[in-house]
């Protein structure tokens, strides 16, 4: 009976390549929720709609030799007219080897590892507001890709312009 692979074959399998993005780990960082004018507040959103407002950072610096914390920071304030509802903020953070080129390496932090972050600080957000007894905040989706192009088109017009 012939082996289909032998000793000598293996040699000439083709190395697996190192995957561009590798998770090692991700957490919540720091998570703080704070209603501070409950009860009453649940009355008065019988009366009015409330009115949320989201502010999304990311950052990120180097762990240790390619390996780098990423940290997606959400913010959400809900006002009932002007009383505040509540106020959520979440630091969700990832520890992520990154195996790419240095030419592309800011956009993959900025985009590609939030992204994949993302999914799990959106259903921590919608569990805390929900637990808080409001409706769950569901955020949408993000535009990473964006938000990296918009800082990138910020850095370079604050370099044109030289210090104030």
């Amino acid at each position: 009976m012939a082996d289909e692979f032998s000793p000598a074959e293996e040699g000439t399998q083709p190395k697996e390549a190192t995957p561009p993005i590798i998770v090692n780990a991700q957490y919540t960082k720091d998570l703080s929720f704070e209603a501070p004018t409950a009860p009453r507040i649940f009355s008065a959103m019988q009366q009015e709609d409330p009115d949320v407002k989201i502010g999304v950072n990311v950052d990120y610096m180097e762990f240790e030799d390619n390996i780098f914390e990423v940290v997606l920071k959400v913010e959400a304030t809900c006002t009932v007219g002007t009383e505040t509802a509540f106020m959520l903020e979440l630091e969700y953070g990832g520890l992520f080897t990154v195996n790419v080129e240095d030419e592309v390496k800011g956009a993959v932090l900025l985009i590609e590892c939030p992204r994949l972050l993302f999914p799990f600080a959106r259903n921590i957000l919608a569990d805390v507001s929900r637990d808080g007894g409001f409706p769950p905040l569901m955020l949408g989706p993000l535009d990473f890709a964006g938000m990296y192009q918009q800082q990138l088109a910020a850095h370079n017009k604050a370099e044109g312009t030289g210090p104030s």
